[in-house]
């Protein structure tokens, strides 16, 4: 009897002792869980870093690919940068220019092509057009040693376009005025809130003219061609590549595949080197904006076609676009 007593009492003792050790247990497997998973993350996010596109692992010699898609803004200094990043780089032998852009910005499209262009002096370029290639996505491509186009690419569309709204009328109706207060007669004439002079349309006219022979020069200049051949083209319609290659706009029907042979044939070894997918992100400062950018950043983005118009809205004063 006393020994049932004694096994009583030490299984009540034993019940609540093991219950605090079996929670411990399981609240130190969940910590080391933790850091575990946690340290998992650290070593992806490590190995990320090393690895980014565009980031060398070595001095290889390569060619490389640049694709430049959707609308060109004014703010495009990252991909100047990397182009002559590029340039100056003794193991990028050729650069392979993929485009699928309806055109943007005149300035944007300036300053790439000038890129574009101070790198074609020294080293092959080869454009392959895809879906469309217009405007200033045309103007990029005119530097190029050889330019290809799909049959069904939609390219040219040289010219340039100037969107002046006017919402005087508008303002009247409902009791609204807008006093401009310039310092000159020719200050206010590309606001929104007064009428257009003859003199201000006159005035924006010889803007958008100025920069049309600009345009006009430069694609003579890329193309090889005489100046008023290419002012004869450049009444803004667009052509489809198999329009465009009679005109001397592109040089061959064809793929990127076809666009990547051409070029290694213009490079000793060009061949059998690989390509080098160039990226124009600069490599995140934190380990937040890493991990934002590589698997959180899809997830709050907008659709594309909204981000599309509101790039294209978002230009000011005068653009190198296929219109819609």
């Amino acid at each position: 009897m006393e020994q049932a007593d004694n096994r009583a009492e030490a299984g009540n003792g034993a019940g609540p002792a093991s219950d605090d050790t079996r929670v411990a247990y399981r609240l130190q497997r969940r910590r080391l869980l933790f850091w575990r998973v946690l340290a998992l993350v650290a070593c992806v996010a490590a190995f990320w870093m090393l690895f980014l596109p565009g980031h060398r692992q070595g001095p290889t010699d390569s060619i490389a690919r640049l694709e430049i898609k959707g609308i060109i803004s004014d703010r495009m200094q990252a991909t100047v940068e990397a182009i002559d990043r590029l340039a100056s780089d003794p193991h990028t032998h050729g650069l392979l220019l993929v485009i699928d852009s309806p055109g943007g910005g005149v300035t944007g499209g300036v300053a790439i092509h000038d890129a574009i262009e101070s790198f074609a002096a020294r080293k092959p370029v080869a454009v392959s057009m895809q879906g469309v290639a217009a405007s200033a996505g045309y103007m990029i491509a005119a530097p190029a040693r050889r330019i290809f186009a799909y049959p069904s690419t939609i390219t040219g569309s040289i010219g340039v376009i100037m969107i002046r709204p006017d919402a005087s009328t508008l303002l009247e109706r409902i009791g609204v005025t807008a006093d401009t207060i310039t310092s000159g007669p020719m200050k206010d004439q590309s606001q929104p809130f007064v009428p257009l002079k003859p003199e201000g349309r006159a005035m924006l006219q010889g803007v958008v003219d100025d920069l049309f022979d600009q345009f006009v020069a430069i694609v003579a200049k890329g193309r090889h061609r005489p100046m008023e051949e290419i002012r004869k083209l450049a009444d803004g319609r667009p052509y489809t590549g198999r329009q465009a290659l009679p005109l001397h706009l592109v040089d061959q029907l064809g793929d990127e595949k076809q666009a990547r042979l051409w070029l290694g044939a213009q490079i000793r070894d060009g061949k059998t080197m690989p390509v080098r997918e160039v990226s124009t992100q600069k490599p995140p400062k934190t380990v937040w904006e890493f991990i934002h950018r590589h698997f959180g950043g899809d997830w709050f983005a907008m659709p594309e076609a909204l981000r599309q118009f509101a790039r294209y809205h978002a230009l000011d004063g005068a653009v190198a676009i296929l219109p819609r």
